[in-house]
Formats: C-alpha cells, sequence, structure tokens
C-alpha cells in the first residue's frame, strides 16, 4: 500500500472486512510476539509469572479440585500454561498458529522435563482428538472470532468433552470491547516494534460499531525508508454476560456461569465456564 491509500482509507470499516486478525502465524510477528510474551515487565502478551502461577494454581485447585486429567490449551503461546499444568501431574495438548511460540514451548517443556504436545494449527479449524477433562482458552481470543466462529468453536469443544467434563474460556467484558472501539488514535515513530524490525511510523486508530456491536482496530505501519504502507487490523465481538452462558447452553453445555473470584488482568476479562451434559 501506499501514502494515498492510507489517506483515502474507509473512515469506518465493516468489523472484519480488512482481516481477521493480526499476522500470529508469520515467521517475523511471531519471533517478535514471542519477546512480548516472554516480557515479565507486563501483561500485555502473556501474564507476568506470579500471576500464571495463580492463574494455574486456581484452575488445579479450585476448578478441578486437584484432579488429574487430560487438557486442550487452545492459544496455548510459548507453552507457559501448558508446562505448568503437565508439571501438576496433567496430560497437555496445546494448539497455536505461531511458528515461534511453539518452537519455544517444546523447549520449555523439555527443559521442565514434561511431555506435552504442541500442534501447529488455527484453532478454530485444527482436529480435536479424543475427549479431554479440560478445554481451556486463556487471554480473550474467542472475542477476536466472528460471532458465528466463536459459537462453532464453542460447540466443536463440547462435542470433545465427556459427560461432566468443563470448558474454561477466559472472555472480554462488554465495557471493555466498547473501550477498544472507542480509543483516541495515536501514532509513534519507532526504530522497531512489533510489526516490523525497521524504523518506522505506527499509526493505530479504532472504530466501535453500535450496530453490530464490535470494535475494530487498525494498525499502519510505513516504513521509514522506503514509505511503504502495511495495514493490519483486528475486530472484537462484544457479548453481555447473558449472551456468553447463552451460548454455552446452546453448545449442550450445563451449569454455564461467569466465574467470580479467578485472578484476571486488570478487571477487563471473565472467566467462564460450563460443565458437558450427560
Amino acid at each position: 500500500m501506499r501514502l494515498i491509500d492510507l489517506v483515502n482509507r474507509s473512515p469506518a470499516p465493516e468489523p472484519w472486512s480488512e482481516g481477521e486478525n493480526i499476522p500470529w502465524h508469520e515467521p517475523g510477528f511471531s519471533g517478535r510476539m514471542l519477546k512480548e510474551h516472554l516480557d515479565a515487565t507486563h501483561d500485555a502478551a502473556s501474564r507476568r509469572p506470579a500471576l500464571i502461577d495463580e492463574q494455574v494454581r486456581w484452575i488445579h485447585e479450585e476448578l478441578l479440585a486437584g484432579q488429574t486429567g487430560r487438557i486442550l490449551d487452545l492459544g496455548c503461546g510459548p507453552g507457559l500454561y501448558a508446562v505448568r499444568m503437565a508439571k501438576l501431574g496433567h496430560d497437555v495438548t496445546g494448539i497455536d498458529i505461531s511458528p515461534a511460540s511453539l518452537e519455544y514451548a517444546r523447549g520449555f517443556a523439555q527443559a521442565e522435563g514434561v511431555d506435552c504436545r504442541f500442534v501447529s494449527g488455527d484453532f478454530r479449524e485444527a482436529s480435536f482428538t479424543g475427549k479431554y477433562d479440560l478445554i481451556m482458552q486463556i487471554h480473550g481470543e474467542l472475542n477476536v472470532f466472528r460471532r458465528e466462529d466463536a459459537k462453532a468453536l464453542i460447540a466443536r469443544c463440547a462435542d470433545s468433552l465427556a459427560p461432566g467434563d468443563r470448558l474454561l474460556l477466559e472472555v472480554d467484558r462488554p465495557e471493555a470491547t466498547r473501550e477498544i472501539g472507542r480509543s483516541p488514535s495515536t501514532w509513534r515513530a519507532l526504530e522497531h516494534g512489533l510489526f516490523s524490525d525497521e524504523p518506522h511510523l505506527y499509526l493505530e486508530e479504532s472504530y466501535w460499531n453500535k450496530e453490530r456491536r464490535a470494535a475494530t482496530r487498525r494498525y499502519w505501519i510505513v516504513d521509514a525508508a522506503s514509505g511503504e504502507v502495511t495495514r493490519h487490523a483486528q475486530s472484537f465481538a462484544a457479548y453481555e454476560a447473558d449472551e456468553y452462558t447463552q451460548i454455552l447452553t446452546a453448545a449442550g453445555l450445563h451449569g454455564a456461569e461467569l466465574i467470580p473470584g479467578y485472578p484476571a488482568a486488570a478487571g477487563r476479562r471473565w472467566m467462564l465456564t460450563g460443565t458437558k451434559a450427560d
């Protein structure tokens, strides 16, 4: 793209019309994102180690009552949860689309002496084999999907649970999604960053679509040397509390609820759970 394309951009893009997500699968982006996952000074990509430890303890002791079993970790990233769960005795499979994160996860598991399985793929499409005692998705990825894709994923998860077993999802509160869409535009001049290793201008702008109850965030990267423009976009669906529980119930998960007391980050998220019906 050229600068004129940025100038002539649509003032309010339709959600998901300019891309499904940021480029997790690209090797360069994947490597730069891995550095963010492993940066213990912030919770933007992965949580700080102390919070991950607290969340893993809660899942193992509170949600699973200390019982070990088969766990499927969707969007496992560099295995920070999967390896910790495996060290507690769980049989863990992780799925992720990021090559750098998966390479790190495999090395991390080996270094910690546990036998996790890590599978490359978009977990909306990847095959789940067998039945799991817990399927979990941490860090709000469900909201990035179109509503129909999110519902289809939850239905597939329900099919991969045995009766009495659980789905656990960390989801965005609706006010957090609206806040994304109403955020002010920003720009920075960077020597390097998440979207490029080269000097560039980073421009970010957000939109709230009231009718579709979705936020869209655009990222414009202007290469300093060539002036070439790259655009990335993410959209986020907003759900009210009762919508989340209704989706789980429709998929055959009973007792669907938003769990109080879970140590989530900065009050932006809820933990949503439901149990496979008999």
